[in-house]
């Protein structure tokens, strides 16, 4: 069958290879529903991976969860606090702690978590590593040495009186 173009629109067993109204209508509810195109879980884009380790509060975080299975948001706001103030962890003022929390709430953690990254539990604001942390981890490993060093070791040593 030619289409307007004149081309054979048909596969070689002889049906035609046009998306149905039905192909159309169900791409489209999946597009309405999904506000943001990812890749399969499976593998990130390297531009994802660079865009969610791009704000060195979301490089800190990755470099330090997988130091344990689990950190609380309070957990991670004092250790980025302490390291952006360059004081122990003990030293960081409520106002400090806020601050930062604020931040990762609202913005850093939510990244990480849309890029299947992290998970956040809403209840114990506790945050584990997810489905792509993996990809994440290498490239850390391939570029954090020599780039990060100093943000690497602080997010990776233990907190005060641990």
């Amino acid at each position: 069958m030619d289409d307007d173009t004149g081309h054979d629109r048909r596969d070689g067993t002889g049906r035609d290879d046009r998306p149905t109204s039905s192909d159309v209508s169900a791409s489209s509810d999946v597009s309405a529903v999904t506000k943001r195109e990812l890749p399969p879980k499976a593998v990130l884009t390297l531009d994802h991976v660079f865009d969610a380790l791009a704000h060195p509060r979301r490089r800190y975080i990755c470099y330090t969860l997988p130091t344990k299975n689990e950190w609380t948001l309070t957990e991670l706001a004092t250790k980025v606090a302490a390291w952006e103030d360059d004081v122990p962890e003990s030293e960081v003022d409520p106002e400090q702690r806020q601050r930062v929390y604020v931040s990762l709430y609202h913005a850093h953690v939510p990244k990480l978590v849309d890029d299947g990254i992290v998970t956040f539990d809403e209840v114990s604001e506790s945050i584990t590593l997810a489905e792509n942390a993996e990809q994440v981890l290498q490239v850390l490993a391939g570029i954090g040495s020599s780039f990060d060093v100093d943000q690497e070791e602080h997010a990776r040593g233990e907190m005060d009186g641990e």
